[in-house]
């Protein structure tokens, strides 16, 4: 009997390498010793992909000092996969998580570190490169991480903006001609697990701009700020940044490197998956157990449980869901490979008692669910 185990992390209380930790260990008690297992652990494309990436194929860290969100100084690292891939995380420079609550104004935020990141991997030579969005601090329209690659942003009178929230309604001219010469001979996907538009209810802003920090106020502000980026961009390439799904990801990051960069959206957790090489892993399992804090509709848009499940059931491998509840709509991911869903939260709580009490009621889970098995195994044989 061979597992195979793919989830996601469970937000605030789990870690995808947690959850597959979790797993075998229920399914020796189960099972017993003899059983075959491998964890792998993914991410969408936000926080957590870096780690993902290298658990499952190695490669070496590289950590430099970058501009923070906030403007001061953080370490950062990225990954060189071999001497052409390289993987960078936006949330390593310019993540959420890492700036104190004290410092979150999307206003004042800028995506500085992220572009440094990026340039500090064209100066070593990579020509393929992956940035995963996600978990960004930021609603600077992706101007930050543009400045820091050689692009001019400018007012009315000319002078040179910083690339923050507040700058987005002084841009008035947008000049690329100094921008890295060397983005023309690499490869950029730009990964992510949304496909909001810049602008609009929708958008970067009305989204996930209050998460960021933003007031009613400040997201009023930001919002006419980036209609008039997204003019701006229209007048410089021609292009509707709003055309492209993804394009209001990390704060309209999306946008900067889809249109003004010359790189190319792609899905998340799938390009995650290729850079692992899922469907050799795939071969001989005999089931595949994936996951997610909550199964609800959104798990059926490029999330994790959808992109496994998808490739499972097209290499004829069985998958179920073990995830910490199901929401609106959950049972829709049956439709895209996944067999069956289990819940770890098997009585009423309150989320942050679920929070706390995650490791145990997972653990809870997975026995229970390894026993189900074990016992449609014992019906199958005597069929």
């Amino acid at each position: 009997m061979r597992f195979l185990f793919v989830s996601d992390s469970f937000r605030g209380s789990l870690s995808s390498a947690e959850t597959a930790e979790y797993l075998a260990r229920a399914a020796r008690e189960v099972f017993g010793e003899d059983v075959i297992s491998e964890g792998i652990p993914v991410a969408d494309g936000g926080e957590g992909t870096l780690d993902a990436v290298w658990h499952a194929a190695g490669g070496n860290f590289i950590e430099m000092t970058v501009t923070g969100a906030a403007g001061y100084p953080v370490t950062a690292r990225y990954l060189g996969l071999d001497r052409k891939r390289a993987v960078i995380e936006m949330a390593e420079a310019s993540g959420l998580a890492r700036l104190p609550r004290e410092f979150r104004n999307p206003l004042y935020t800028s995506s500085t570190g992220t572009g440094e990141l990026i340039k500090d991997a064209l100066k070593r030579g990579f020509s393929d490169i992956t940035v995963a969005l996600g978990g960004s601090a930021t609603n600077d329209g992706g101007m930050g991480a543009l400045t820091a690659l050689g692009v001019v942003f400018r007012d009315m009178q000319g002078r040179k903006l910083a690339g923050r929230g507040t700058d987005l309604a002084q841009v008035r001219d947008i000049d690329v001609s100094g921008q890295d010469p060397r983005l023309r001979d690499v490869r950029i996907r730009v990964m992510t697990d949304v496909r909001n538009p810049l602008t609009g209810p929708g958008g970067a802003t009305m989204v996930f701009g209050a998460q960021k920090g933003g007031t009613p106020e400040m997201l009023e502000e930001l919002e006419n700020g980036m209609c008039n980026y997204r003019e701006r961009i229209i007048a410089a390439t021609g292009r509707d940044p709003d055309d492209l799904p993804g394009a209001g990801a990390a704060g309209g990051l999306g946008a900067a490197l889809g249109v003004l960069a010359g790189g190319r959206l792609v899905s998340g957790i799938d390009t995650v998956l290729d850079l692992i090489d899922f469907e050799e892993r795939l071969a001989g399992a005999d089931l595949v157990i994936t996951g997610e804090g909550c199964t609800d509709r959104q798990s059926c848009c490029g999330k994790v449980m959808q992109a496994v499940g998808e490739r499972a059931r097209k290499s004829g491998v069985p998958a179920v869901g073990l995830s910490g509840s199901l929401g609106a709509g959950g049972l829709e991911i049956m439709d895209h490979g996944i067999a069956s869903v289990m819940t770890a939260v098997a009585a009423p709580m309150t989320l942050e008692t679920a929070l706390a009490r995650a490791p145990e009621l997972y653990y809870s889970a997975a026995l229970r669910m390894f026993r189900f098995l074990r016992t449609g195994m014992a019906m199958g044989r005597k069929i």
